[in-house]
């Protein structure tokens, strides 16, 4: 199986990587392709270590869907050589399609349209700190993002309460999703993400807005950039989830490759 959108799983797939979150795992003695675009250095770090962890040999292939060489001649010659392909690259689409062509499982480690792997460390970690996640009200902050895309497609998979805070113009209309220009929403957790570069002015996060929302876990998704999606330094929240927060991409992205490439 693929895991290019979280639309590729199943109920049962989520729960299963997250019960493999802490589990012991073993050696799993395979070969995989590894490309990466861009900086992204907590994935970058977290990806790179789960490998070694799991005894899978890696090898790095810069840019690997900048060729112009069709993605059918891509798999086609490489599949030989890997059981798995993690890749980063913006370009959703020909991500998609080298999937598709590939007769091995390819994990998306971020693209345009979705961090699939991000968000369901995210999901691991508010379900194992707040409690179970469909009783909890989980609130979007800003404009559509590749991260909020996943969270769209998680909450339609896995019945979650979210409610997307952004201008009318920026609603995708997601269903499931409980679009809203109003800052005046109850939530357990308030995720925000970097604003694209043309989504113009939306409203940035203030201490206010999380005030009015009871005082919300907040989770915001790194790199934050003050004065944008936050209005304030969150290491001065009370509720911040914290830097530590994120060593759990370490072991959530574990699971997701050994979970694929068992399935």
């Amino acid at each position: 199986m693929n895991l290019i959108s979280l639309n590729d799983l199943q109920p049962a797939d989520v729960h299963a990587i997250w019960a493999l979150t802490e589990s012991p795992m073993a050696a799993l003695t395979k070969r995989a392709a590894w490309s990466f675009e861009g900086n992204g250095i907590r994935t970058r770090t977290t990806f790179i270590q789960a490998f070694k962890e799991l005894g899978i040999a890696y090898i790095e292939l810069p840019n690997l869907l900048k060729t112009g060489e069709r993605v059918e001649d891509l798999a086609g010659y490489l599949d030989a050589f890997y059981d798995i392909y993690v890749i980063r690259e913006s370009n959703h689409q020909r991500l998609a399609q080298f999937a598709e062509k590939s007769s091995r499982p390819v994990i998306n480690a971020m693209s345009s349209l979705g961090h699939p792997c991000e968000v369901l460390t995210d999901a691991y970690w508010i379900n194992k700190t707040l409690g179970a996640i469909q009783d909890l009200h989980i609130c979007l902050w800003g404009p559509t993002t590749n991260v909020f895309r996943s969270w769209h497609q998680l909450a339609v998979l896995m019945g979650l309460q979210v409610t997307h805070v952004c201008g009318k113009e920026l609603h995708d209309g997601t269903p499931g999703v409980n679009f809203t220009d109003l800052a005046k929403v109850t939530a357990d957790v308030v995720i925000t993400d970097g604003w694209p570069k043309d989504s113009g002015r939306p409203t940035s996060l203030t201490t206010s807005h999380l005030q009015s929302m009871g005082t919300p876990l907040l989770l915001p998704t790194p790199p934050f950039t003050l004065g944008q999606e936050l209005d304030f330094d969150p290491l001065g929240y009370p509720r911040f989830a914290g830097y530590e927060q994120k060593s759990w991409l370490l072991p959530v992205q574990k699971a997701i490759v050994a979970h694929i490439l068992t399935k």
